[in-house]
């Protein structure tokens, strides 16, 4: 069977996005770790992030569908239907991120920068004359 050229409903959008939720965390990274005064090498299992690209791979592989960008650009309105639990989804990954790099689980430097969360500042630089005018 192909790749399916489109998802049915808003519902099974979800029931495809739970699936690959219960897979992503079903199944950690291994971090190479060495242990002890000796060095002894070990692994640290670590839970993987969920990400939108993460889910388009999931649905691709699972023939499910090809390209999911259509759904949450909403081209020329015509998936309507689908924004709310596009919308959704994204907030559910986008929380997974924050909440994971806010407690440590998650590198907090990436999660900031692929949420746009970086503190900006801004720095204004003022010259100061090297010899000022004695006058």
């Amino acid at each position: 069977m192909g790749i399916h050229k489109y998802i049915e409903s808003p519902e099974k959008m979800w029931e495809y996005f739970e699936a690959y939720v219960k897979e992503t965390k079903s199944k950690p990274r291994k971090k190479m770790v060495f242990v002890g005064k000796d060095g002894k090498k070990d692994y640290e299992l670590l839970e993987p992030p969920l990400t939108m690209e993460g889910f388009e791979l999931y649905c691709f592989r699972n023939k499910i569908i090809s390209d999911l960008s259509h759904y949450f650009a909403n081209l020329d309105n015509r998936y309507s239907d689908f924004v709310a639990i596009c919308s959704h989804i994204r907030k559910t990954i986008r929380e997974d991120q924050i909440t994971g790099g806010m407690v440590g689980q998650y590198n907090p430097s990436i999660t900031q920068r692929l949420n746009g969360l970086t503190d900006k500042s801004e720095m204004v630089v003022k010259e100061q004359p090297l010899f000022p005018d004695n006058v």
